[in-house]
């Protein structure tokens, strides 16, 4: 990856990243796993190609700092403790575990977070992710019973968390999640596929890797506008083509179709400009 300073900001702060992030053939982390295909190998295709700003990276940082501190401090367990298993073929799960606490038999994970990811209580990459830990874990002996996510709000608003019902009220939220037998099949079969998948989508070229969904690329969803000739604002934005014909009572009104906005390909995808599919939409606009 090539990394640019636009900023001029401390070189270690390149190097740190450079030296923790580098692909190794046939071996994906448990955080590479949660992306989608087509993201995972393009990345790894166009890793020496690739650019992005180290102004742009300030939170993967802000975690590599919280995580060194962690691992300076805590005694109750191991803290940053690397895992590798063989998962199919040559093919290994790698991960870097916060910290197992082994007299609670936990997985303990700190995460910088935005405050609508606690509201939407969207938790599903989070339990993955540490059931992925646990997985792992468990093939060196260790049993895991819950998991423990502790999350830095990057974007809380004191203001907000006192008037509004639904708002974290602090700038640190705790999730936990207790592990079932269940969940350990369930995550097996996930990693299991998912690496078939990667090795199957290994002979695909570039532009014949699958889509990413619109739930991967973000999309905030169509729009159906009911329009009226002769006005320029709409009389109503509707989620649905059906809730938009309803509202149609006359010759003069029709439906203007506004297409949702993939957000993940727009704002944070690094491997984009290698992406057919982003290319195609990026020319059609």
């Amino acid at each position: 990856m090539i990394i640019t300073n636009k900023n001029n900001l401390p070189q270690v702060l390149i190097d740190s990243i450079e030296e923790n992030h580098i692909p190794v053939e046939k071996h994906y982390s448990v955080t590479t796993l949660l992306n989608p295909i087509r993201e995972i190998l393009l990345i790894r295709r166009h890793y020496n190609e690739i650019k992005q700003d180290i102004s742009d990276m300030v939170w993967l940082i802000f975690g590599s700092a919280v995580h060194k501190l962690i691992e300076d401090a805590d005694k109750t367990g191991f803290a940053e403790y690397k895992l590798e298993n063989l998962v199919i073929d040559d093919y290994y799960l790698t991960g870097i575990c916060d910290l197992y606490d082994e007299a609670n038999f936990t997985i303990v994970d700190w995460k910088t977070a935005s405050v609508w990811k606690i509201i939407h209580k969207d938790f599903e990459s989070w339990r993955k992710q540490g059931l992925m830990y646990a997985w792992l874990l468990r093939k060196r002996g260790y049993h895991t019973k819950k998991l423990k996510f502790h999350a830095f709000l990057k974007d809380w608003s004191s203001v907000d968390a006192k008037y509004k019902a639904d708002y974290p009220k602090y700038p640190i939220y705790v999730w936990e999640y207790e592990v079932t037998e269940g969940d350990m099949l369930e995550i097996q079969s996930f990693i299991e596929t998912q690496f078939k998948l990667i090795i199957a989508c290994e002979k695909l070229k570039d532009d014949e890797l699958p889509i990413c969904s619109p739930e991967e690329r973000y999309n905030s969803g169509d729009k159906y506008a009911v329009m009226k000739h002769g006005r320029k604002s709409a009389i109503r934005v509707c989620d649905s083509k059906e809730e938009a014909s309803a509202l149609i009572t006359s010759s003069d009104m029709y439906i203007e179709v506004r297409l949702g906005e993939d957000r993940k390909c727009n704002d944070y995808c690094i491997c984009k400009e290698f992406c057919s599919y982003w290319k195609s939409k990026n020319k059609e606009e």
